[in-house]
């Protein structure tokens, strides 16, 4: 009798520990919400500059972001998008907020641009306000989003082409479409796709969405019900081709859109891997090399040659002298005797892009480069990273992995639209290295080796994020 009080004990004991066992091997059923917003500026927060000038020719299309979030009932991932060339001022405000009001920490919070030049850039100090507005408008966002998650969802990764690229500075074109499709039973409610390009555009003196607006719109007509999102690839320096046989540039923009909604539906129609599975994240700061400053000689004759006014200090965009800013700092540095920055941590990006060595005043979440996040979807590894990163690197990063392993490679990620060149880019000086300078004021340039330690460490960071 005491024998088979015991085997029971045993087996009870069996059991509850085979149930501890699934529930933690086996995760949640897979959630996921969608939302969607005007983000077009209002009388609320003034008439925002497109690119710093005023519209003349009004509204041809409304801004949106864009919200997806998925839920593994432990982990909760957002990825929100948005028609406009950077978010900047609203990234570190969104990040306090989502971490301490919706327990979501920055390396889950994956805010993604379509580098639309269309909308108004947020490193002008006239728009800072509308930058603080969007803050408040895709917080409320992500919380609606949330609301929305329901499942169980799975999903579902492929690729395509989209050869209509034109690369600048490179033998190289990266013309891949990649597509996530989140399935909820036998509906489509979200996809979320990139191609590596800058948006064809009809030009800067209207609110608009490039083509890249136009193609998500076409998704969402084509599959009623479905919340399509779009953001950048790594093509910085990549522009969308213009179709040659129509003249009009706003039809060929939305024409250049079905164009590139017809590769997305194509995906979508061919077979596509399974990516459900278990969510993880992480953000890491990528640190990345600077060159040796010119001589202080060379620099005095630098300004003589430039005419350069030394006496007004970094004046922000769109100020005609904005881009002799580093020949100023540059003889402050020498002037004052100061270390010159050899990496890019070393200096911390303002609101209005220029490159210090402290903030003014301290803040949670200063923007520091490179920032990359890589985010794990089942066996789909999801990077993000900071800035205009250059099609070469992103086609290098893809390659360390093959076909094998499903990898989904987003730029334009949170902060400032910094360029980030190849190699080649910076031995020849090409506009894409010169930005470092003649835009974020930085007294120094790129050193060569800047692809190759971006290439390593973001591929150390996927390789971390599988467990290899």
């Amino acid at each position: 009798m005491h024998s088979h009080r015991l085997l029971t004990l045993i087996l009870i004991m069996a059991v509850a520990l085979g149930v501890a066992t699934a529930s933690i091997a086996e995760p949640a059923a897979l959630r996921a919400g969608t939302a969607k917003t005007v983000i077009t500026p209002t009388d609320a927060t003034g008439r925002v500059s497109v690119m710093g000038v005023k519209p003349e020719n009004g509204l041809e299309h409304d801004l949106y972001a864009r919200a997806l979030t998925l839920f593994d009932g432990k982990t909760r991932l957002v990825i929100v998008t948005y028609d406009l060339n950077c978010l900047d001022v609203a990234t570190p405000l969104l990040r306090v907020r989502c971490r301490d009001q919706l327990e979501l920490p920055a390396e889950n919070l994956i805010l993604l641009g379509t580098h639309n030049h269309q909308a108004p850039i947020q490193i002008v100090p006239d728009n800072f306000d509308y930058g603080r507005d969007l803050a408040d408008r895709i917080f409320i966002l992500v919380q609606q989003a949330i609301a929305n998650e329901e499942g169980p969802v799975r999903l579902e990764f492929g690729c395509g082409e989209g050869d209509f690229v034109i690369a600048m500075g490179s033998k190289e074109k990266d013309i891949e479409v990649q597509v996530l499709r989140v399935m909820l039973g036998d509906t489509t409610k979200a996809v979320l796709f990139n191609h590596p390009a800058h948006p064809l555009q009809t030009g800067t003196d209207t609110t608009s969405v490039g083509h890249c607006g136009y193609a998500v719109d076409d998704i969402e007509h084509r599959i009623p019900g479905a919340l399509a999102l779009y953001a950048s690839a790594a093509g910085g320096n990549q522009f969308a081709k213009k179709p040659r046989d129509i003249k009009d540039r706003s039809q060929a923009v939305q024409a250049l859109g079905t164009t590139l909604a017809d590769v997305v539906m194509g995906v979508l129609d061919g077979a596509m891997e399974d990516a459900t599975g278990v969510l993880s994240s992480r953000l890491e700061i990528i640190s990345l090399p600077l060159a040796p400053p010119i001589t202080l000689e060379e620099a005095r004759a630098l300004a003589a040659k430039k005419e350069v006014p030394l006496d007004i200090g970094r004046v922000p965009y769109p100020h005609p002298d904005r881009e002799t800013n580093w020949i100023r700092v540059l003889l402050e540095y020498y002037e004052g005797g100061r270390d010159f920055p050899k990496h890019t941590a070393d200096l911390i990006c303002t609101d209005d892009a220029f490159l210090l060595e402290r903030l003014p005043e301290p803040r949670e979440f200063p923007c520091v480069y490179e920032e990359t996040i890589v985010a794990r979807l089942g066996k789909l590894a999801l990077v993000a990273m900071q800035g205009e990163v250059c099609a070469p690197i992103g086609l290098r990063i893809k390659e360390a992995f093959g076909k094998e392993q499903p990898l989904m490679l987003f730029a334009y990620m949170g902060e400032h639209n910094l360029y980030i060149p190849t190699r080649e880019i910076v031995e020849h000086d090409l506009y894409q290295a010169q930005v470092l300078r003649t835009q974020y004021a930085c007294p120094v340039g790129w050193a060569p080796e800047v692809e190759d330690e971006m290439i390593q460490a973001v591929v150390r960071m996927i390789r971390t994020s599988l467990g290899e």
